[in-house]
């Protein structure tokens, strides 16, 4: 069964529409999946520490502090994580929208975003995060929950999103 993304051609404001929706359903799900697996790893005070780790992109190291406000910490991390997220599903969605034979079907799809979100953690938390001096990313972060995160909660909840949009269109 061969994929509506690779044989519908969508005109470029539909796939850049689903491709950012996409990327925010994916962030709020990856979102989701951290803060609750930070708060049975680390008890209920590492909930928000997920979006205090973002945060600290933008407002540096003193934001991961309990001290620090966690409201500035929260909305920060909320709006950085959810404008990343918009632009991956967006850059996902036009990778596939032009290299029709990663999207040739629904299987494929799915193996394609899968890979490009256990792509996106090793680039981010071992390249971006080297490069930009947050530690934080690699050294406070459960390899096993990022896997989980970036490839499956991120990628394959993207892929599904996509597949189901190019079928509807």
């Amino acid at each position: 069964m061969s994929s509506a993304i690779a044989q519908s051609q969508p005109r470029i404001e539909s796939w850049v529409r689903h491709g950012v929706i996409g990327g925010i359903g994916a962030g709020i799900v990856y979102a989701m999946f951290q803060m609750i697996m930070a708060a049975i790893l680390n008890g209920p005070e590492g909930f928000f520490m997920p979006l205090r780790m973002i945060a600290a992109t933008a407002f540096g190291e003193q934001a991961l502090q309990p001290g620090y406000s966690l409201l500035a910490a929260a909305v920060t991390g909320l709006v950085i994580h959810m404008m990343l997220s918009a632009v991956f599903g967006l850059v996902v969605a036009g990778i596939l929208r032009f290299i029709p034979s990663l999207s040739a079907s629904t299987a494929s799809v799915l193996i394609t975003t899968s890979i490009l979100g256990f792509g996106l953690w090793i680039v981010n938390f071992y390249v971006i995060a080297n490069i930009g001096g947050w530690v934080w990313f690699p050294n406070g972060s459960n390899v096993l929950v990022q896997f989980v995160a970036h490839t499956f909660c991120f990628g394959t909840v993207l892929g599904l999103y996509l597949n189901a949009s190019a079928r509807r269109a």
